[in-house]
């Protein structure tokens, strides 16, 4: 049996889930342990650092942005959605990993695109998650009937095209792993923009 159950369990403990992910990548940034006139240098000398910091911040800030939009969007949700939603919070959690990872590694070659592939990877599939969840949510009638035809064909697109964008940039990190992060962030921050769901000639969120 399909059981429905109510969403703000699941939004609530997804947010706190998020919240999270989001504050462990500042405790990576390390205060240089330098005194006077060195500490602009040490500071300048973490650049990868705040670069993977970025993008992380940026991509979780976009899956929040999506997930937030598709719960707007459900009137209930069944426990394939909730095992679904748990994988997802599992890719968003371990981000601050592969953040490290490159932040450790940006100035090894052979570690670095490692490194860069492993975050890509970690990336592309927060992203399969996402667009999988809403699709499920659309195929099993979990999205709210007052819901126009409109406004559910705009947040399918918008949430499926930086699939191709994160496999070709996960290719480029193998060669140019330095590129491949601001590919990351390049994608992030397009992301973010559309995903406010804010433009009324697009769509009209509906009211919770």
């Amino acid at each position: 049996m399909s059981t429905r159950l109510k969403t703000g369990r699941l939004e609530a403990f997804s947010d706190g889930v998020f919240a999270i992910a989001i504050t462990i990548l500042v405790l990576e940034l390390s205060v240089p342990a330098v005194r006077g006139d060195e500490l602009l240098d040490a500071f300048l000398s973490q650049w990868p650092s705040y670069l993977a910091y970025l993008v992380t911040f940026a991509t979780i800030g976009v899956a929040w942005l999506m997930h937030s939009a598709i719960t707007n969007y459900l009137h209930g949700v069944d426990t394939t959605f909730v095992r679904l939603n748990l994988l997802l919070l599992l890719l968003v959690s371990f981000l601050p990993f592969p953040t490290a990872l490159v932040a450790e590694h940006i100035d090894d070659y052979e570690a670095e695109r490692v490194a860069a592939v492993i975050l890509g990877i970690n990336l592309l599939l927060v992203a399969v998650v996402v667009s999988t969840m809403w699709r499920y949510a659309v195929d099993h009638r979990l999205v709210r009937p007052d819901a126009r035809d409109e406004e559910v064909q705009v947040l399918t697109r918008r949430l499926t095209p930086s699939l191709a964008g994160y496999v070709a940039v996960i290719v480029i990190g193998y060669f140019f792993p330095l590129v491949a992060v601001f590919g990351y962030l390049a994608i992030a921050l397009l992301l973010m923009v559309p995903l406010g769901l804010a433009r009324d000639d697009d769509l009209e969120v509906p009211a919770t």
